[in-house]
């Protein structure tokens, strides 16, 4: 069970040689009651800009890319496997949180994995 004060997510970065590689980050969190009634619940920021998209594919393997936008990945449904550059893949399913941004170089792969649909948020994020 992850820990209450912190979200822990997966970052793709660009590397120096035009690549990309995975980072591990966290979001600290903090109690906080959002609304009269309601518990205090654990939140935390998650920085954005406008231009959310839903997506919604029956299959997702792509050609090495880079991330069009610096962008939050929200899994929703199924999942898919991301390889970067220097050979690491990590799966990612419904809950976990991606930061994509590797914006710039050689980007990476993302293969859908399981039964489709694949489904994600797509959340632009300030560079």
């Amino acid at each position: 069970m992850p820990e209450r004060n912190t979200l822990r997510y997966t970052v793709i970065t660009s590397t120096p040689d035009g690549g990309s590689a995975f980072t591990d980050a966290e979001i600290p969190l903090a109690d906080r009651t959002l609304a009269a009634g309601v518990p205090a619940m654990a939140v935390g920021p998650v920085p954005s800009i406008p231009g959310v998209s839903y997506l919604r594919s029956g299959g997702f393997d792509s050609a090495p890319h880079p991330a069009p936008t610096r962008q939050w990945v929200v899994m929703l449904r199924g999942a898919i496997e991301v390889t970067t550059t220097d050979g690491e893949r990590r799966r990612f399913a419904p809950g976990d949180l991606v930061l994509a941004a590797d914006t710039e170089g050689l980007g990476h792969t993302t293969v859908a994995v399981g039964a489709p649909p694949f489904e994600a948020l797509f959340i632009p994020t300030p560079s």
